[in-house]
Order: structure tokens, then C-alpha cells, then sequence
């Protein structure tokens, strides 16, 4: 099931984006064959591991030129690769796009790095928190006069990554349907992070956004956008941007005639009138609240903590989370009326499907006998 069914993704084991981006195909259905090293095939499996689900893994000495024969051979029959190591690494092991592209002219060669292939920075080391400070993402994130504050690794390894990768290669299938030729696709991190500013870029260049955190409309310095703590220690989200719903949103707390809020869009008054919302907001507990603000136009959400969120009505009837072998983990997004996605296997030890896409190719028993024993897979 899902809408990329019949497609075959190569995998080289990479960590973070790259993984990601795996599990977003083999979520759509896309048949996923993972390449781990054969030094870490050992029989373990880490159910926990919810970006590795929907693979089968077979596991392949890169060092060895069978191996890499191997992997070569697999590919003729692919429509993907995705690789994450550094610029230059797979070249290096002869699995560089031209060898790849050689073997199979309709290839996506899909390419994760932080700083991309090319540029000063390229073949430094890196993580999600130096590519966001470098694309000017991090800078905005955070409170006013003290350190910016990581978003998680959201923004550059999986929004500003594997993300990017996925629709990097979707698109890419698209026109190779059409032309019947595949090309190579270059994710980095720096872009995609570069790209999810664009809106907030947009607003800087219209002269309405300054580079003082939570000064801002959108980045807490509003007092109808933000968080707030209530009674019982517990956080609740308020976005009554739009008059209608700042309106509401007066009402619901019982300042409808209180003129300093009438100046919404005042921003030297945001500060005060903040302060006066987080003493009304600390007089009820976050269930007061919801019974007051849920389900209404306030545009307000009680903030969840993962297990509040896997439990919560409103997810549980859309299945938003799902559970498999015990792990609560999200459910495969989008959604497709004609061919929807199914949630993948779970994860799988390193090595656990050699021989059956090694028979898959048309090797043999003897054939395969021999890949293992000169230590070319295992």
C-alpha cells in the first residue's frame, strides 16, 4: 500500500536525516533495503528505533570489492539511493554517483549533508545546531536577552533534511517518469533551514520584524502568540492573532472591556499586557482552561506532554499515533484517499534480510555461500 509501492530505495546506514528520510518512503510504501555495515551484524535489534521501521537490512563489507559489487549489482535494480556520508566519502568507495548512474542511468542518487557538497564548509563536521546557526533559523528561536534555544534537531535534521530529501527525490521520480533519466539530488541542511525561514525572511524584508527575540509576531513577544503557565505548573498555547479571535480570546478571560488590550498591534505594550495574561492565565488549572477555550475560535491548545498527546480524543480519532511491537510512535502522514499508507514493519537487526535480497538478485545458495564466506556480506 501507499503511493510509492514498487519503488526500491538503496539505504547506506547513516544516522538522523538520512534514516529519516527512509522512513518517510518506506512509510508510502516504498520497498526500503538498508545497506549496514557487516561489523555490525551482531542479531540485535532495537525496537525503539522508530526511524529505522519499513527496511530490510543486508549486511555488506564496504571495504571489500565484492561488497561493494554487491551493493552495485542491487542498484541496477533500484529507483533510489540515499547516502549521508561527507562529500567525497562514497566516491572514495566506488559508489560515487557516476559509478551509480553508469549501472543504472534512472537512478535518484539522493545526497544528505549538513553543509551540501560544495562551499568553504563542506567537509567539516557538523550537527543540526551548527547548520540552523549558519542558515539564520537558530538567531530567532528563543526569549529575549539571553541565549537562542535549539529547537529540538527539528528545523535542520529532519524539517530542514531528511524532509528536504524526501520531496527532493518524489520530485525527482516525477520527472524521471517522464524523461526516463535520473540525476543526482543535493539535501543539506543549511538549504532546507535556509528555506523553512523564508516566510519569517519575507516579514524581515517588509521591515517588521526586528532581530530581538520574542519581540516579535510569531516568535512569543506578542501577547495573543505564546505559551503560558497555569495553576497546576502545567503550559497552554494561545495564536488569537486575528481580531475576531484576539475578541474571543478577551472574552474568555474577562478583559473584553479592558481598554489597554484594546491596542492589540501596539508592541511597546505587548510586554505589560503579557505580564497581565500570565496572572490571569496562573489562576486556573490547564483542564480550567480547556474547559473554557478548547474547541473554540481562540485558536488555543493545551500543551501535551508525548504521552497527554498520544491519549489525547482528538488524536486518537484521526490515529495520529499508532503502536507497534509496544512502541507508540506517529502514524504515517500524509493521508491518501485512493492509496493510503500503512505503517511499516518495526525495525530490523543489521544483516537480518541477507539472504533473501541477495536470493531476490539471482544469486544461488553457492553463490551467496561464497559472498560470506570471503566476508563480503554477512
Amino acid at each position: 500500500m501507499g503511493p510509492l509501492k514498487g519503488k526500491r530505495v538503496i539505504e547506506l546506514q547513516s544516522i538522523g536525516p538520512g534514516p529519516f528520510c527512509g522512513m518517510m518512503l518506506a512509510d508510502m510504501g516504498a520497498e526500503i533495503i538498508r545497506i549496514d555495515r557487516s561489523s555490525s551484524v551482531d542479531g540485535s535489534v532495537n525496537p525503539a528505533d522508530i526511524l529505522a521501521r519499513g527496511r530490510k537490512s543486508i549486511g555488506v563489507d564496504l571495504k571489500n570489492p565484492d561488497g561493494v559489487e554487491t551493493v552495485l549489482k542491487l542498484i541496477e535494480s533500484a529507483d533510489v539511493l540515499i547516502e549521508g556520508f561527507r562529500p567525497g566519502v562514497t566516491e572514495r568507495l566506488g559508489l560515487g554517483p557516476d559509478v551509480c548512474l553508469e549501472r543504472n542511468p534512472k537512478l535518484i542518487y539522493g545526497r544528505m549533508t549538513g553543509w551540501g557538497q560544495t562551499g568553504p564548509m563542506a567537509l567539516a563536521a557538523g550537527h543540526d545546531i551548527n547548520y540552523i546557526s549558519l542558515s539564520g533559523a537558530l538567531h530567532a528561536i528563543g526569549p529575549k536577552d539571553t541565549n537562542p534555544t535549539p529547537p529540538l534537531n527539528l528545523v535542520g535534521d529532519f524539517g530542514g533534511g531528511g524532509m528536504l530529501l524526501a520531496f527532493g527525490i518524489a520530485s525527482a521520480l516525477v520527472e524521471t517518469a517522464a524523461t526516463g533519466k535520473g540525476q543526482v539530488v543535493d539535501a543539506a541542511m543549511t538549504d532546507g533551514s535556509a528555506l523553512l525561514m523564508n516566510a519569517i525572511f519575507g516579514i524581515m524584508n517588509a521591515g517588521n520584524w526586528t532581530h530581538d527575540r520574542s519581540t516579535n509576531l510569531l516568535d512569543g513577544g506578542a501577547h495573543f502568540y505564546g505559551t503560558y503557565e497555569t495553576k497546576d505548573g502545567r503550559y497552554i498555547s494561545i495564536g488569537s492573532m486575528e481580531p475576531q479571535f484576539y475578541a474571543l480570546l478577551l472574552e474568555k478571560v474577562g478583559l473584553s472591556n479592558d481598554q489597554d488590550f484594546a491596542k492589540q498591534m501596539s508592541r511597546e505594550d505587548w510586554p505589560a499586557l503579557r505580564s497581565r495574561l500570565e496572572a490571569v492565565f496562573l489562576e486556573k488549572t490547564r483542564d480550567e482552561w480547556d474547559e473554557i477555550m478548547l474547541g473554540s475560535d481562540v485558536c488555543y491548545a493545551p500543551i501535551l506532554k508525548f504521552e497527554e498527546a498520544a491519549s489525547n480524543p482528538h488524536n486518537q480519532e484521526r490515529q495520529t499515533f499508532v503502536e507497534s511491537s509496544g512502541i507508540t510512535q506517529a502514524a504515517p502522514a500524509p493521508r491518501f484517499s485512493r492509496t493510503p499508507a500503512e505503517l511499516p514493519t518495526p525495525a530490523v537487526a543489521p544483516g537480518k534480510n541477507t539472504d533473501e535480497v541477495l536470493s531476490s538478485m539471482g544469486l544461488n545458495a553457492d553463490e551467496i555461500a561464497a559472498l560470506k564466506s570471503s566476508g563480503a556480506v554477512a
